[in-house]
């Protein structure tokens, strides 16, 4: 700024052929001092809002030792109780003692999505398949098939709940770790991101509530199924016993 402030001084200033010294230092002293009476002025100014607004956060918006005392709880809490949840969490509980079925529970377990392929080979080696159009009545088939897609379809979605609820561990604890070292003037980043993950699990868990609503239309339909077919075998009945009775 100076030097441009020169420049145009030196170009436009009306100078005698062999150079007016006196001139020049005189322009060198108004430039200096319009810079540090005007515009030093200003930015002098300007430096103290902004220590002002610093001493403001620092103290009143986000003061330094509420930060401290906040980021000393937080480690606290993760320390005395992120081992002791993650171990209950972990606690193995799985009861089948068979084969088949220790299999089955294993896979159901396994909180990893991709296993779903394998549920139901083992699903049917416990449930037995659907037997053939010779050895059950049309109707006891298509309610054994309904059923077990609907018992497969509400394990696969425990499977992938399963995994997701990992995820949200693993991700509440980094957030944990954010917290304890986070800026000051962070907390709303940290915030949406605890709101997204809150939308998240929400959506798994409609997605679980959704199963056990099908899994309760089911029961509901498969009761509904027996009550009528035990109507059509009265129906059936009372028509044999007309036609027995009707006889000459």
């Amino acid at each position: 700024m100076v030097t441009v402030c020169l420049f145009i001084a030196l170009v436009f200033a009306p100078l005698r052929a062999h150079g007016d010294v006196a001139g020049i230092i005189s322009i060198l002293t108004n430039i200096y001092g319009t810079m540090r009476n005007g515009i030093g002025t200003v930015l002098n100014s300007m430096q103290s809002v902004n220590a002002a607004m610093r001493d403001l956060q620092q103290r009143t918006v986000w003061p330094l030792a509420l930060v401290n005392q906040a980021r000393g709880f937080v480690g606290q809490m993760t320390g005395q109780y992120r081992n002791v949840m993650w171990q209950i969490h972990s606690l193995p509980a799985n009861s089948a003692t068979l084969t088949n079925p220790v299999q089955l529970e294993s896979v159901l377990r396994s909180q990893r999505a991709h296993n779903l392929t394998q549920l139901q080979p083992v699903f049917q080696r416990v449930y037995q398949q659907v037997p053939t159009a010779n050895d059950a009545p049309a109707v006891e088939r298509n309610m054994m098939d309904m059923d077990d897609a609907l018992s497969l379809g509400a394990m696969k979605t425990a499977m992938v709940s399963d995994q997701s609820g990992n995820g949200m561990l693993s991700f509440a604890d980094a957030l944990e770790q954010q917290a304890a070292q986070a800026a000051p003037g962070s907390a709303p980043l940290l915030t949406a991101q605890a709101q997204v993950a809150n939308l998240e699990s929400q959506a798994f868990l409609q997605k679980i509530l959704a199963a056990e609503l099908r899994q309760e239309a089911a029961r509901l339909a498969h009761e509904n199924a027996l009550r009528k077919r035990s109507a059509e075998t009265a129906r059936n009945l009372r028509n044999q016993v007309h036609q027995v009775l009707s006889r000459p």
